[in-house]
């Protein structure tokens, strides 16, 4: 039998032990992407299978287009939920933080986390961190198969999709031999590859697209050509009948522009800047580009949530992309 994390296997049966008549909350990170969703579905899924109370909760509602992962699974937003002892879980999040500061006070011990991002300090009791994985879903797959847990067809689903969108469509880096393999693995137990490329992919609203005909309007080009910066100005989703979770991938545009090196989507809210950034390899480490403005993620994708005017944080976000090509042009001469 393949073994595909093996140095967590001992560890992951401990605290698979340890959650038996427990009770646990499994708790996603604001603004959540696949991965987020489907790692969250896939745990609580796969520890009711095991007979321990689990269930879901997120900060944010579920994405339009995530929404098909759920079933029947018990998914709950932040204030929907009782808080009432359940041991805190946390996937994807490279610090507990992320999930926000209202969870965070209502869950101050995190028990366990199931994470990928190079951020991630080990904030919990028991951490399940592997930098090199693609995704969090890819992190789960391989801890429930190694363990031979019960993974039935919407936890194939819904770790698929996690795989699935944090690879972008198996086209970045972090697409290793493991993610193909277990990407098969997950479709012989159920998963099915059509529908979720459908579901993500050919369900596009039309504020989005208006959203993105702003967007790429917005386009400039920096450090001659090698950084390009689109902006979302404060009042454009009500302007064009968009949400919030109508950015997702839009900041892959600005970065894959020929020539680019580095993009970036700035989002502007009252008094908060919020921007994604994209990087061509893990070399330019916009993780610790986004590190500068409070924020973190992976090495060629991180996004950072700031306080600060568009007018000021515009020309800070050039200047640290110019000093990090500088830094990248010394290392190569």
């Amino acid at each position: 039998m393949t073994n595909y994390y093996p140095e967590f296997a001992g560890r992951f049966a401990a605290f698979i032990d340890r959650l038996r008549d427990r009770r646990v909350a499994v708790i996603g990170h604001q603004r959540p992407d696949g991965d987020c969703i489907g790692s969250q579905i896939a745990l609580t899924r796969v520890l009711r299978a095991l007979g321990i109370d689990a269930v879901a909760i997120n900060p944010d509602p579920v994405p339009r287009r995530i929404r098909f992962l759920l079933g029947d699974t018990p998914f709950f937003l932040r204030d929907e939920a009782a808080h009432d002892g359940r041991l805190a879980v946390f996937t994807d999040c490279a610090d507990q933080g992320r999930a926000g500061d209202r969870i965070r006070r209502l869950y101050p011990k995190a028990f366990g986390c199931f994470d990928h991002h190079l951020s991630n300090g080990g904030f919990a009791m028991h951490n399940f961190v592997d930098t090199k994985s693609a995704a969090t879903a890819e992190v789960l797959a391989g801890l429930f198969i190694d363990a031979g847990l019960p993974v039935d067809a919407t936890t194939a689903q819904a770790l698929y999709t996690g795989i699935m969108t944090d690879t972008g469509q198996f086209r970045f880096a972090s697409t290793t031999k493991r993610v193909f393999t277990l990407a098969g693995e997950l479709t012989g137990l159920g998963a099915n590859p059509a529908l979720a490329g459908a579901e993500l992919f050919e369900r596009e609203s039309y504020g989005k697209l208006r959203l993105l005909h702003h967007f790429i309007g917005s386009l400039k080009f920096e450090c001659g050509g090698r950084v390009c910066i689109g902006v979302l100005p404060h009042g454009v989703f009500e302007q064009v009948g968009a949400s919030v979770e109508d950015t997702e991938g839009l900041v892959d545009y600005a970065r894959s522009l020929d020539g680019v090196e580095i993009g970036a989507l700035i989002e502007e809210r009252p008094g908060v800047i919020k921007a994604s950034l994209r990087a061509r390899s893990a070399a330019h480490r916009v993780d610790e580009l986004a590190a500068l403005f409070n924020g973190g993620g992976h090495a060629s994708a991180a996004g950072l949530n700031f306080p600060d005017t568009l007018q000021n944080f515009y020309p800070k976000l050039v200047a640290a992309c110019a000093q990090r090509l500088q830094e990248i042009d010394r290392v190569a001469q």
